[in-house]
């Protein structure tokens, strides 16, 4: 299907035409062009049907009726894609999750901020040392560490080891959150190191006994919910390089609507969070989860218009506010 000239331009691009702040300046657009052109034709990293089901989780946060427990790193790199290490990030917000559901009473909503957060924006566009200015470092989907011309020019191939960086990623954490390893009763097992380096490990330790012995408990009692052995799970970032996300905006078969298919939820960071800008146009066209980070400078006036734009309807699990502030506010 090639669009003619005289069509009109779809959703998932009417971005295009806004100024975009903290996007990269490739030097070759032809090369990221093809890129795009190839990521287009990538299978979903998520679903249309996961991304409605966290908006209905989100929903119940929102009623206070469940808790949002939402962790990972401020930039993934593309050499920590280990089973190890996401199993070590993935085990730290399944055991918060125990103890606060737990501790609550509530159903926690986990999301990691995992499988895509490999962009970081920056205050200024290039870097000085010792005389010699390059491009400043955006994260490991844009270009290179280490201080170098060659490594600091912006890559598009670099999308492509993002999408499947990405995509093993949440193969390990589906066939975890699914295969028994996020199993209840190993949640204990799991913390035997944790317990014996740190302080709050014995606070921790007398908790997890408690949740063993309330299992323990339920199983004597002949009931061993299903829900015990596997987690519902959910992936998001900062839905910053344009380019990336709209080529992965898809238009869901079931409903004809467009989804981020990059995670199931992302946002809008502080500095990208322009009105009238073309990150907060493209999170208008999806039908995602969204998140907006608002920082010490945003005003009540700026929120209630976020809330107009991008979620008109006013549906409960559609638009969450991110406070960054900083303790001091």
């Amino acid at each position: 299907m090639h669009a003619h000239p005289h069509d009109p331009v779809p959703d998932r691009l009417s971005w295009r035409d806004l100024p975009a702040a903290q996007q990269p300046e490739y030097p070759d657009p032809e090369a990221l062009r093809a890129v795009i052109a190839d990521l287009e034709t990538f299978p979903p990293l998520v679903f249309a049907g996961e991304c409605d089901q966290l908006r209905a989780r989100m929903a119940a946060v929102a009623k206070g009726e469940a808790f949002l427990l939402q962790g990972g790193d401020c930039a993934e790199a593309f050499d920590a894609v280990s089973a190890d290490h996401i199993r070590n990030k993935l085990k730290t917000l399944l055991q918060m999750g125990a103890v606060l559901t737990y501790a609550a009473s509530v159903p926690v909503v986990k999301v990691g901020r995992i499988a895509g957060q490999y962009s970081k924006p920056r205050s200024k566009p290039t870097e000085t040392r010792d005389g010699v200015t390059l491009p400043v470092y955006r994260g490991d989907s844009v270009n290179g560490f280490d201080f170098t011309p060659g490594a600091r020019v912006p890559d598009p191939e670099r999308l492509k080891r993002m999408y499947h960086a990405s995509a093993s990623t949440l193969n390990l954490v589906r066939s975890f959150t699914t295969g028994g390893y996020a199993d209840l009763r190993q949640v204990h097992a799991w913390n035997q190191d944790f317990v014996r380096t740190s302080p709050s490990g014995e606070r921790y330790e007398q908790l997890a006994r408690e949740i063993d012995n309330a299992l323990n408990f339920m199983r004597a009692c002949g009931t061993d919910p299903e829900e015990f052995r596997t987690v519902e799970f959910y992936s998001s970032h900062e839905a910053l390089l344009l380019d990336y996300e709209s080529a992965l905006t898809r238009v869901d078969s079931r409903t004809g609507k467009l989804y981020d298919v990059s995670a199931h939820m992302v946002w809008i960071g502080e500095r990208t969070r322009q009105m009238d800008h073309a990150h907060i146009e493209f999170a208008s066209k999806i039908r995602n989860p969204i998140g907006i980070k608002l920082g010490p400078t945003a005003t009540a006036e700026e929120a209630l218009q976020y809330i107009d734009r991008l979620d008109p309807e006013r549906e409960p699990g559609r638009l969450t506010f991110i406070v960054r502030m900083g303790a001091g506010k």
